[in-house]
């Protein structure tokens, strides 16, 4: 059976004040004939609290991974394609903690400015430690490693998009995994910010007014039981995830007209073609997927979307 052109976009819709004095204006013309010819049908209701949010859970749908909140197995369906390796996994994201009058918030990894050489040389230096705990790394990315060890079995570890903030508003201890189960990786971070406080790549970077690399995060731990099927990715532009962690609406309206004006344009297209094609929506809490299914006429009447009536069902994500 052929895949469904699948359109999934994260954030959507957010809670902030900003966001909904941003939502009320927002003209998204394209978006609008879709949701009047697609069927509402997988309803995704959660809370803006779960370590999984609505992008991430509807995404392993479509792998077909579980979705068990903090627990989809990100790290392991990774090295299952790449090596097919059993156990259980998680990323590793070398990262900066700022620490602030009353708590720690994390700035966006992918700000950093990491380079290969760099992440490497880290990754090397905190091996060790790891591997006092039966952690083995491997290098992945600039900003993420592949992490193997039994204590990611059963861990319930928080995404980094419900972390990471460039305005400090998010509290990176409300995130961590419980003491009792992640007490090791609590003192993993300990032991790396001192270990990392006055090795040559945090002297090299503070040169260069860099931030420091100065603790990590977990994420996506857990294990397979099998192999996913190989599905092809969905189309998800991040664009509006990253603007709102920056709470910067303008950006995000910019990021929304671009997403209608092209992929939620081609969608339409491919909907005009006959395709059966997919859309996914997702905020902060929850997610809502449309389909190309047979509607009554009376379904299809009561669909049509007014500007206003989009900026409220936005709303309901």
């Amino acid at each position: 059976m052929p895949t469904l052109p699948h359109l999934l976009i994260p954030l959507a819709a957010g809670t902030s004040p900003g966001c909904r004095k941003a939502l009320a204006t927002l003209r998204l013309p394209n978006l609008e004939r879709l949701l009047n010819r697609l069927t509402p049908t997988t309803r995704d209701n959660g809370e803006d609290t779960s370590l999984s949010p609505p992008h991430e859970r509807a995404l392993a749908r479509h792998y077909g991974l579980p979705v068990a909140d903090g627990q989809i197995p990100w790290a392991a369906h990774e090295a299952a394609q790449t090596a097919a390796q059993d156990g259980a996994w998680a990323w590793v994201t070398p990262c900066h903690w700022q620490v602030m009058t009353d708590h720690i918030v994390m700035a966006p990894p992918d700000t950093l400015g990491l380079e290969e050489a760099e992440s490497r040389a880290v990754l090397a230096a905190v091996q060790p430690y790891f591997e006092e705990d039966g952690i083995t790394l491997a290098y992945a990315t600039p900003t993420r490693w592949l992490a193997q060890g039994e204590i990611f079995r059963g861990l319930a570890t928080a995404s980094l998009d419900r972390v990471v903030s460039d305005v400090g508003a998010r509290n990176v201890d409300e995130w961590m995994p419980p003491t009792a189960q992640g007490g090791p990786l609590r003192r993993l971070q300990s032991e790396m910010q001192m270990l990392l406080y006055t090795h040559p790549v945090s002297d090299a970077r503070a040169e260069r007014g860099l931030f420091a690399i100065n603790s990590f995060w977990v994420s996506g731990s857990g294990a397979l039981a099998s192999p996913a099927a190989q599905q092809p990715a969905p189309t998800m532009p991040l664009t509006l995830l990253r603007a709102a962690q920056f709470e910067d609406w303008a950006a995000w309206t910019a990021a929304w007209q671009h997403i209608d004006a092209t992929a939620c344009a081609e969608l339409l297209a491919a909907l005009d073609q006959g395709k059966a094609v997919q859309l996914t929506l997702c905020g902060e809490s929850s997610a809502q997927s449309f389909e190309a299914v047979p509607r009554s006429f009376f379904q299809k009447i009561s669909s049509l979307l007014s500007p206003q009536r989009l900026s409220n069902m936005l709303e309901q994500l």
